[in-house]
């Protein structure tokens, strides 16, 4: 079932759903006292989910033991990254309107920001290159390397949201948690396909040795 196309619209269509939802709040003028601060967050929030589910899709795939799941990933990282426009274009546009004197204060002035603006910046590369053609012109090697950008834009926008908050951190210190998980994972994985290389690469070099 995975493999069908229509489960990638169904993915693509529940990926948009967030954005559904917060236009049917906007017309029905449902969007709090702070309809601003309520944007700013519910975008936030979703580029930080759509990061950690980004990085889930590898450690997924391998513990449940379903290849189909990659056929997802670049589409999730997109509507990360289309969550991550919507999250700053608020905050450049609505709450600063343009002031880049302001912006350029906030950054200097308030860490929190500086972590956002760093989430964002890692992902405009993600973003860009996610096509066949780019994986073509750069090479797998170099593409995954670039790749792994992704750990400093989900770390990054942890500690965005972590430093944003004055009181409950429950929230970003369970994304933070998500986060751990997924590269732990992905760092396990990677250790025991090292480790089972240099085996193999002993065997094969004690086999031509005996011959």
């Amino acid at each position: 079932m995975l493999r069908s196309r229509w489960m990638k619209v169904f993915v693509f269509l529940l990926c948009l759903a967030p954005m559904g939802w917060l236009g049917w709040r906007g017309w029905n003028q449902d969007l709090s006292a702070n309809p601003i601060e309520f944007i700013t967050h519910f975008t936030g929030d979703w580029t930080l989910r759509f990061l950690v589910l980004t990085l889930a899709v590898t450690p997924l795939r391998k513990l449940l033991g379903v290849p189909e799941l990659i056929r997802f990933r670049r589409m999730i990282g997109l509507y990360a990254f289309f969550y991550g426009v919507l999250h700053f274009t608020t905050y450049i546009w609505l709450d600063k309107f343009f002031d880049w004197g302001a912006m350029l204060h906030d950054v200097g002035k308030r860490p929190f920001i500086t972590a956002g603006f760093a989430a964002f910046a890692a992902m405009v590369p993600l973003a860009v290159t996610s096509t066949a053609g780019w994986i073509r012109r750069m090479g797998g090697k170099r593409w995954q390397r670039l790749h792994r950008l992704v750990y400093v834009a989900a770390v990054a926008g942890v500690v965005h949201y972590y430093w944003l908050v004055k009181s409950s951190v429950r929230r970003p210190l369970m994304y933070g948690a998500a986060v751990a998980v997924a590269l732990a994972i992905r760092a396990g994985y990677w250790a025991w396909g090292r480790r089972k290389g240099t085996r193999a690469g002993t065997t094969r070099g004690a086999a031509v040795a005996l011959r």
